[in-house]
């Protein structure tokens, strides 16, 4: 860790963290209180792969359906209109409706080949986009005069790195200059999780792997072709199990960091409150590892 003890965290005129866990468990509502606060500058990947990195996909997308309605088509070829996606750090829905959902065309669902593409554009945005972060710490001291920085990551961090790669160079590169701050949610928290997202399914990045191995035992056990998968029923029934696969990756990586729970996180509410929570988080992992004999 690059804070020695939870004092050298509070005593350090730079607090540099990344957040990362499940999404739902408060990882961009912390970012943004720090950020009103004003002394906390406030990076936040999916903004980042939404706009650097997949904004000229996601414009594109927005176009090749404007050309279907013969009106806007007229309008885009004599450059009368321009058509842009309007992504902010709390409305992701742009990027969201562009990796899609794969399955049935008539039920608004992409083929498994378009989606597995999509998915591709993302892993490779998300890796720039983290390894982005340390200039953005630059960024925010030499031109805002911001200490202070929070990265807000995506809840796939873990899929796009390798977490008991010891030198996984994304990790390597993030855990240099930041502290690593697992949210981890209760048994509780994932059943609530899921229960949102069955009532309102959204698009999800997964590792490669991991897909391919839920696209077909989802349809062997449903017992249907590519073009009969109803999209939504399809990441329902993945959503649980892409939590479960998550976990251990999520803990791996908090080896190299430390853990808060999603209850102390609910109790934080101002940045001096999120100083004391994760200093105590730091003296935690200090003596964790003092126990275990690995400091």
């Amino acid at each position: 860790m690059i804070y020695e003890s939870g004092e050298a965290w509070r005593q350090a005129t730079s607090r540099r963290v990344l957040l990362f866990g499940m999404s739902g468990l408060g990882k961009t509502h912390l970012a943004s209180m720090l950020r009103e606060a004003g002394d906390w500058f406030h990076y936040s990947i999916d903004y980042r792969i939404g706009t650097r990195y997949m904004g000229e996909y996601i414009a594109d997308n927005f176009k090749r359906e404007a050309m279907k309605v013969p009106f806007l088509r007229e309008l885009l070829i004599s450059d009368s209109v321009y058509i842009a996606s309007n992504i902010t750090f709390e409305n992701l829905a742009p990027l969201s409706t562009y990796m899609g959902k794969p399955g049935s065309p008539s039920r608004g669902g992409l083929p498994f080949e378009e989606y597995c593409k999509r998915q591709d554009q993302h892993r490779r945005a998300e890796i720039a986009a983290l390894l982005d972060t340390r200039h953005f710490m630059e960024r925010a001291q030499d031109i805002y005069g911001i200490a202070h920085f929070v990265c807000d990551s995506g809840g796939s961090i873990c899929e796009v790195v390798d977490p008991e790669d010891p030198e996984d160079p994304v990790l390597t590169a993030l855990a240099r200059e930041l502290l690593l701050v697992w949210i981890e949610g209760s048994e509780a928290h994932t059943a609530e999780l899921v229960r949102r997202f069955d009532r309102a399914p959204k698009p999800m990045y997964y590792q490669p792997e991991f897909l391919e191995k839920a696209w077909i035992a989802y349809r062997v056990e449903k017992g249907l072709e590519a073009e009969e998968v109803n999209p939504d029923d399809f990441i329902r029934w993945t959503y649980a199990r892409a939590l479960a696969h998550r976990q251990p990756r999520y803990a791996a990586m908090a080896r190299r960091g430390v853990t808060v729970s999603a209850e102390e996180v609910a109790g934080v509410g101002s940045p001096e409150d999120f100083t004391a929570l994760i200093a105590r988080a730091i003296d935690r992992a200090i003596d964790r590892a003092s126990k275990n004999g690995e400091a």
